[in-house]
């Protein structure tokens, strides 16, 4: 096999994961996301994605969640055209090239050095587009931010992967730094986390999740800057429909049902 190498382990290796789920629902005919940058990648990427156990149904859930949060941050922007986005935790992830964000948009995507590197060796370069290499624990990276304009922050399968300290005191820093915006990330319950626990996939990667959140208003107290806006499913029923019948059926009525519905959700603040 020939192709970009990679050795990533733990949380870091579940990016290979998401990348090849949205890459699979991307081939499919009436695909939603269309992620054909995802695609490529996965072809010019050396590893046996096999080993990860990513079937449609996993891929198509996959691109839902990443559609719902595209079409926030093109919300946003579309309402401030001058505006930054700051990818958290970006990995493999194409939203930059799915969204094409106006000339005026500043964009940085985040993530680990190894992350940042096999980003610049898979990816084209673009104009205003900003790649920052580090863990995001690590406090300094913010300075290579402006501050003085409107700015959504997005996070994509991140949270879990935090100790919940590590991420109130990450969302603080945002806040404190930038002066006004939007946050949005996928948030899961003490359920949700023992679900993911259980997924094939997700035990493939040795990778552990930590920070759970019940209750939307929790992240108000500990970040007081936020304000929380909507809660928005992780999924809906009319993106579902190509999902086989056992997964389908859980989408269609896990929203009248509070404790399914707190399982995987995206979270939409203001600050």
């Amino acid at each position: 096999m020939a192709g970009e190498k990679v050795n990533l382990t733990g949380a870091k290796e579940t990016l290979l994961l998401t990348l090849y789920g949205k890459a699979l629902e991307s081939r499919l005919p009436n695909s939603l996301l269309r992620d054909y940058f995802a695609d490529k990648a996965v072809r010019n990427i050396d590893y046996d994605f096999s080993r990860l156990k990513v079937d449609n149904n996993l891929g198509i859930g996959l691109a839902i969640r990443a559609k719902t949060l595209d079409v926030c941050v093109q919300d946003f922007l579309a309402r401030n055209p001058d505006a930054i986005v700051l990818h958290l935790g970006c990995g493999l992830d194409t939203r930059i090239f799915r969204i094409d964000p106006p000339a005026g948009v500043d964009w940085f995507d985040v993530d680990y050095p190894e992350v940042i590197d096999l980003r610049r060796r898979l990816y084209p370069v673009r104009d205003r587009y900003h790649l920052i290499a580090s863990s995001l624990t690590e406090p300094g990276w913010l300075n290579e931010v402006p501050r003085d304009r409107p700015a959504i922050v997005v996070a994509e399968g991140l949270t879990p992967y935090l100790a919940a300290e590590d991420g109130q005191q990450l969302f603080s820093r945002l806040v404190g730094h930038l002066s006004s915006g939007e946050l949005v990330f996928d948030a899961y319950s003490r359920l949700g986390l023992k679900i993911i626990r259980l997924n094939s996939s997700f035990r493939a990667t040795g990778a552990e999740v930590h920070w759970s959140i019940e209750n939307p208003h929790e992240l108000e107290r500990a970040v007081p800057k936020l304000r929380f806006i909507e809660d928005i499913p992780a999924y809906k029923p009319e993106h579902a429909a190509r999902m086989r019948w056992l997964a389908k059926l859980f989408v269609r009525f896990w929203k009248y049902i509070p404790a399914l519905r707190k399982i995987g959700r995206l979270l939409r603040y203001r600050f």
